[in-house]
């Protein structure tokens, strides 16, 4: 028997609509839950690099428009907390016509893979890169031990 081709192509639209419906579940799988402001993507945080140079660990985070004032760090053990504010931008009495850059403010925190010494840790933040060299603690570090 011959299969007319208004069947094939409705068998085909069911399969895009089921593969279009599939992507969306898999775009907002990796959404996330902020209070006050409800789902929203994990590119509201700052976008982080981490790395291992040795006897150090190199952060480097994305925070545009945040001045450090409004920057905190906290660090405890291999705990790492960085949190802050953006705030409005437009000058006092200017009227505001469209905002795309909202104020808001952000948490990320992180468990590193070593603990280090809080008290030598070094952060600078310039044209919006928030770079931190985070020093291992003597107890993280390796040591070459001598077999007598």
């Amino acid at each position: 028997m011959m299969t007319r081709w208004s069947d094939i192509n409705q068998i085909f639209g069911a399969m895009d609509l089921f593969r279009n419906q599939m992507n969306t579940l898999f775009n907002d799988f990796d959404r996330t839950y902020n209070p006050g402001r409800g789902w929203g993507t994990a590119e509201m945080f700052p976008r982080t690099n981490l790395s291992d140079s040795g006897d150090n660990l190199e952060l480097t985070a994305e925070i545009p428009g945040v001045a450090k004032e409004d920057i905190a760090v906290k660090i405890q053990g291999n705990y790492l907390e960085i949190s802050g504010v953006r705030k409005p931008d437009a000058p006092e009495g200017y009227t505001v016509h469209r905002t795309e850059r909202p104020t808001t403010s952000f948490s990320r925190s992180f468990t590193l893979p070593y603990e280090v010494d809080a008290a030598k840790v070094e952060a600078k933040l310039k044209d919006g890169l928030l770079t931190m060299t985070l020093p291992k603690s003597e107890a993280a570090k390796p040591r070459q031990i001598s077999i007598q």
